[in-house]
């Protein structure tokens, strides 16, 4: 392998089975870019996962800029697509979670967020991005702490400093003897616990999923050499099952990213015992 590890491909092209040369396997390498502005050492540069983050987001505001800046009452493909989706979102998971009377404020941040993470993920199957934004973990933790923030903001304006207190540590005097046991543990579930598991959940999922990907990509290329081009075959067919597999679970993570906010924000506009 070489000796960079930001290497853009995760492995030689010139390594096969059979020619002396160990597996390259993936690893974290696999997720390391060199800089393509700016000086890495430094902290200051832009490299291609940020260029794709970017690149996405100028993907999304155009959909929905092209959609919608011209609404006609019989749509075209665009259009229809567009409010396709837009009511998904906006029916099937606020208006369900949240309720239409309360939700309806919120759901241009819930199309944004799950169109966001849609396209973040779907860059690991785009030829030549090929890599999942939302597999490097300072994007979907930046995500769940801008929900984190709506969410406890909304909280403490709704009910006040100690409604929310109430609201946060699930306050209810009727659990009699074991309810600052079960206030302790919902504040740390609630404040500490859910922030984390919200990110680490969409990352965790990519992340997994690219690293299978590359693992059966490498393999691919790696057996095809002698007898082990027979089992390079294999491999290939696993690339397309797992790609196929790899776009139901982007629109998934994408989806139950958006429902937890949803459920955080119910949560939060509850009233307390």
């Amino acid at each position: 392998m070489s000796a960079d590890p930001t290497q853009v491909l995760a492995f030689e092209t010139d390594c096969h089975i059979f020619d002396g040369c160990g597996f390259p396997a993936p690893g974290l390498h696999s997720f390391l870019f060199e800089p393509l502005w700016g000086d890495g050492d430094s902290n200051v540069y832009f490299n291609k996962t940020m260029l794709l983050a970017l690149l996405g987001s100028i993907i999304v505001v155009g959909f929905f800029w092209a959609a919608f800046r011209k609404p006609k009452v019989v749509p075209g493909k665009l259009q229809m697509v567009a409010e396709a989706g837009y009511d998904f979102i906006r029916r099937g998971v606020v208006y369900e979670t949240i309720g239409r009377k309360e939700g309806e404020k919120y759901v241009p941040l819930m199309i944004s967020l799950f169109f966001f993470v849609w396209m973040m993920n779907l860059w690991s199957i785009v030829p030549v991005a090929q890599f999942p934004v939302t597999s490097i973990i300072s994007y979907p933790a930046i995500l769940a702490a801008i929900v984190y923030v709506t969410w406890m903001t909304i909280t403490f304006k709704r009910h006040g400093f100690v409604g929310g207190f109430k609201n946060l540590t699930g306050y209810d005097k009727s659990l009699g003897a074991v309810l600052p046991l079960v206030m302790v543990i919902e504040f740390f579930s609630n404040v500490l616990v859910r922030p984390f598991t919200h990110a680490v959940r969409l990352f965790a999922n990519m992340f997994a999923g690219h690293t299978l990907l590359l693992l059966f990509t490498i393999a691919s290329w790696y057996l095809l050499n002698g007898i082990g081009i027979a089992y390079a075959g294999v491999s290939f067919v696993m690339v397309i099952l797992m790609t196929a597999f790899e776009l139901f679970i982007q629109a998934l993570q994408a989806y139950v990213f958006v429902l937890l906010a949803c459920t955080f924000i119910q949560g939060a506009l509850a009233e307390h015992h």
